[in-house]
């Protein structure tokens, strides 16, 4: 066995190179800066791990002290899945909303100043965009994630993306392969099943992921997904059909692909995440994500050593695991060369994710509307959110409305009572009842018409994927609950648009 300097043999080093762990704390542990001496080459950040842009600069100047070119990644799509701006909510409206407008421009122009904001807090791998066509309504996970339901708009979308994030010097990260958007299941707690032919994945489906190939997308991420028609034994992040025999042949992507989470249970409880990573390297894939639930040194070494024992016992060929190092450090030094790819895009207005979500607005009865000049009660029916969007970033409309109309007031309700302890709470105030994913929710229609029977006047907002019929005295819908969609929002229901 070969042994390179620090000390660590080569098939040690590639084991470790091919993994892409989270930590916990806002600054580096001692144990992951010994790993990146021994040959990790990407770390993985999330909310936890950032408290503003100087403190993240300061961590991945931490990092690059002990590795130059460590791929530092965070799973940044803007809209309702923001990290850089996990306590506050994103200055950029999301990819449903941008698919609203459906400015290609714009969504080119937002996802490069999103990817300008990241390089200079040192993040140079971007687990985005979802390139998932939302064909399913009911889907609990991607919803407004996706740019939307028409496979032609996704895939316009995804390149213009793409393309704007690259122009910031900074790796897109196309996802979920081969779409992740027909399923009624979040594979964060299960393995969601697609049923459709081979010949609606290919025409649906993947549309979106050409197209990013196509302007030159440096990663793409497999989804925890069964898709029958493509591998009916396999999830797609195990499916060496589907990963190399279409990913890589007949698609001819040649750049890193990356597994979503491991820690998701629609692999941990099915395959456990040592034997799903062999597996998933096996198939084809190149990097090992691990870390939004597990982060510590204990998994990293438990994965390094189960790559190392799989290649020795002849289960994984050394040569199929020294390829997907290889592509790891590849990346690595592009990124390291710091030079950004692609056209040069039009400098924009620095807020134009708010600009966009202006745009992004459709609104029902302003014709007959009056803005608000006293401070309402915004009633929040709040579902609870999957596990990519998290808990811990606020939303709604309350926090900007009490901006333009101090005193506003607001509270968060959800079940069968719903609608009758909002009316209780909002009093004799005006109420702008405030929704996300209405559709899919039947207690939240229920609140609604318990709200809109005894007050007419109410002002209803969605958040979500606009796919019930407008109603209230104003409804408006943003397609996303972004910090900027709910100032977009507050800014019509306070007459102050544009401020």
């Amino acid at each position: 066995m070969t042994t390179i300097a620090g000390g660590t043999d080569t098939l040690t080093r590639d084991a470790l190179t091919v993994l892409q762990p989270g930590f916990t704390g806002t600054s580096a542990p001692d144990w992951l800066l010994r790993r990146l001496g021994e040959g990790l080459a990407s770390v993985g950040l999330f909310g936890r791990n950032i408290a503003s842009a100087e403190q993240l600069a300061s961590l991945t100047a931490q990092l690059r002290a002990e590795r130059d070119d460590v791929l530092v990644a965070v799973d940044e799509e803007g809209g309702d899945v923001t990290r850089l701006e996990v306590r506050t909510g994103s200055s950029f409206p999301g990819n449903h909303a941008l698919g609203a407008v459906d400015d290609v421009e714009l969504t080119r122009a937002v996802a490069h100043e999103l990817g300008r904001r990241l390089a200079a807090c040192g993040v140079n791998f971007d687990w985005a965009p979802s390139a998932d066509v939302n064909s399913n309504p009911a889907n609990p996970v991607i919803g407004v994630r996706s740019f939307g339901a028409d496979t032609d708009l996704v895939a316009r979308h995804t390149a213009a993306y793409v393309q704007g994030l690259q122009a910031a010097g900074v790796a897109a990260c196309t996802k979920h392969f081969p779409g992740h958007g027909d399923t009624a299941v979040d594979s964060h707690h299960a393995l969601p099943r697609i049923d459709a032919s081979a010949d609606v994945v290919a025409a649906r489906d993947l549309a979106p992921f050409r197209a990013a190939i196509a302007a030159g997308t440096r990663a793409v991420m497999s989804a925890h997904i069964l898709v029958p028609a493509l591998d009916p034994e396999h999830p797609a992040t195990l499916s060496h059909r589907i990963l190399t025999d279409l990913l890589r042949g007949e698609l001819g992507y040649d750049g890193l692909i990356v597994t979503d989470g491991m820690e998701m249970q629609a692999i941990s409880a099915t395959y456990g995440i040592e034997r799903g990573s062999v597996l998933a390297i096996a198939a084809g894939a190149d990097a090992i994500c691990v870390g939004g639930g597990l982060a510590d040194d204990e998994t990293v070494r438990r994965l390094r050593d189960a790559l190392v024992a799989a290649v020795r016992t002849g289960e994984l060929p050394e040569e199929r695991l020294a390829d997907a190092a290889e592509r790891v450090r590849r990346l690595a030094r592009w990124t390291a060369a710091g030079a950004p790819t692609g056209e040069p895009v039009t400098p924009r207005h620095p807020e134009v994710g708010l600009l966009a979500a202006r745009r992004a607005l459709r609104i029902t009865g302003a014709d007959a509307f009056t803005p608000l000049t006293e401070a309402p009660y915004v009633a929040a029916l709040s579902p609870v959110a999957n596990i990519a969007v998290g808990d811990e970033t606020p939303w709604g409309v309350a926090a900007e409305l009490a901006r333009l109309l101090p005193g506003t007031e607001t509270g968060s309700f959800a079940g069968e009572d719903a609608g009758r302890a909002a009316l209780v709470a909002a009093g004799a105030r005006r109420i702008v009842a405030v929704v996300r994913d209405e559709h899919r929710h039947p207690w939240m229609t229920a609140a609604l018409d318990t709200l809109l029977a005894a007050r007419a006047d109410t002002v209803v907002v969605e958040m979500g994927v606009p796919q019930s019929p407008p109603r209230g005295a104003l409804h408006i819908a943003t397609h996303g609950a972004a910090r900027v969609c709910g100032r977009a929002a507050a800014e019509v229901i306070a007459g102050a648009a544009g401020e």
